[in-house]
């Protein structure tokens, strides 16, 4: 009895005092890291260049249909304004890559930008110019003229683990706030590979992000990540959110991924992604029975297209994809990310599965055709693609999002860079409801309606009609 008593005692009097020397440990760790990559933290704004307007100057607020007069009025009045240009603020973070200048920030804070100005911790203030920027990837580099600056200690987020303890560093609010100094928040990583479709205001689909619980406030973006050894693991980049504000889900950038096109950026040479030129969809038990697969790992080509590298490298349609380069392949957004990070003519080794047995097949990965007019190379189950925008069958979760009334069609989730799809007007968030005249209720039907589409197309939208032209 004397032995528990003791026991219970010890308990209470040591423990406090280790766990006190642990948040004490914690503390040191955290202000080490605010003190030292804080130096190489800027606050950057810009001034962005949008036009508004054209054929389609304003979103309707009504859901009448186009039997409800009060659409037709509105669609009458507004469709017809002409296009004008305003100009906007940017407001976000970056950290510096090089001594002499260079910074590295999400091209979303820069894109389109006639002016730029960084201001440093120490409160200087330059004005900067784009050297490089890859909507993409959402990672751009800006310059400024200046000698001997502090440069951020880039870390290796593949060594990253959920739980892990992270510090976001940041300007929220930018040159808004008097104090030159960005601010830090705290938290842990809350998971990894993370996928976030393009939806409201975020103009692109991220994947393979980093999770994180530490607060990402507006004028973060751009900023990194850090660990409690002072390295930056990620790009801050994008909040989820239902509010507008922050509510504990944070995403960035992995530093890996910005290693790897960051020497591109500075020089402003283009980022290529690797092509492999086939549509592959996840495959279903049903899928997995059929073809006698226990595990789960493959996915099955759909199609592949013509004078492609898929093609050229004999990968034939209705074979199943196994593993690349060794590395196994259990969902398509596997061999989306793995085919994207490989460079143009690499080659690659497939393992695919063929009338029921196993062969290797060596591919060269190409860069995708500007002029490419199937559906998107590699399309995600559930989704497709067609001159340049993504779209999704409606979910409960896009109703949500969108604010949708009605279920019926598909929506646009996202839209690549000067494509067809953004030059004929055509928005995240718009629902196509028919494509020449035909009714578009499902991915399925959007696939077999743009699949017989050769020349200019007429899209109904939730917005009206536009033309897509080749």
């Amino acid at each position: 009895m004397k032995k528990i008593i003791i026991t219970l005692i010890l308990a209470v009097f040591f423990v406090p005092a280790s766990f006190s020397a642990r948040v004490s440990e914690l503390e040191k760790a955290t202000i080490k890291v605010a003190e030292d990559v804080g130096k190489s933290v800027v606050s950057i704004s810009s001034v962005i260049k949008e036009k508004i307007g054209g054929q389609f100057y304003f979103s309707s607020p009504f859901e009448g249909g186009t039997n409800d007069p009060f659409q037709r009025f509105f669609e009458d009045f507004f469709q017809s304004s002409p296009q004008r240009e305003y100009k906007r603020m940017g407001l976000g973070s970056g950290i510096i890559i090089k001594k002499d200048g260079y910074i590295l920030t999400n091209a979303h804070v820069v894109s389109k930008a006639t002016n730029i100005k960084v201001k440093l911790s120490d409160g200087r203030e330059f004005n900067a110019k784009a050297t490089g920027s890859d909507p993409k990837s959402d990672l751009a580099v800006i310059k400024i003229e200046s000698d001997d600056l502090p440069v951020a200690n880039l870390g290796d987020s593949s060594k990253l683990k959920i739980g892990n303890w992270v510090v976001a560093i940041g300007n929220p609010f930018g040159f808004a706030i008097e104090n030159p100094e960005p601010t830090i928040t705290v938290g842990v990583i809350s998971a990894l590979k993370r996928y976030l479709p393009a939806l409201g205001i975020r103009k692109i689909g991220y994947d393979n992000l980093i999770q994180t619980d530490a607060a990402i406030n507006p004028g973060n973006s751009g900023g990194p990540l850090v660990n409690l050894k002072g390295e930056v693991v990620g790009i801050n980049v994008a909040i989820l959110t239902r509010t507008g504000g922050y509510q504990g889900l944070g995403f960035a950038i992995p530093i890996n991924k910005a290693k790897k096109i960051m020497d591109k950026l500075v020089e402003g040479q283009e980022v290529l992604y690797g092509w492999l030129g086939v549509s592959i969809q996840d495959l279903n038990q049903d899928l997995r029975n059929y073809f006698n697969i226990k595990k789960k790992e493959g996915v099955i080509a759909v199609k592949v297209y013509q004078d492609s590298p898929a093609q050229r490298g004999g990968l034939k349609e209705g074979d199943l994809i196994l593993a690349y380069n060794q590395k196994s392949i259990t969902t398509t957004r596997d061999l989306v990310r793995m085919v994207a990070e490989t460079e143009v003519g690499q080659k690659a080794n497939l393992l695919i599965l063929r009338n029921g047995k196993e062969k290797n097949v060596n591919i060269k990965i190409g860069k995708k055709p500007k002029n490419f007019d199937g559906a998107e190379q590699l399309t995600l189950q559930g989704q497709a693609s067609f001159r340049g925008m993504s779209v999704e069958d409606i979910t409960p979760y896009l109703k949500e999002q969108l604010g949708l009334k009605q279920q019926e069609g598909v929506a646009i989730v996202d839209i690549e860079e000067g494509s067809s799809a953004q030059d004929s007007g055509l928005q995240q968030g718009d629902i196509i409801r028919e494509i020449e005249n035909k009714e578009v209720k499902s991915i399925k039907d959007f696939k077999d309606v743009t699949a017989a589409v050769k020349g200019s197309c007429l899209i109904k939208t939730s917005r009206g009609y536009i033309v897509l032209k080749k």
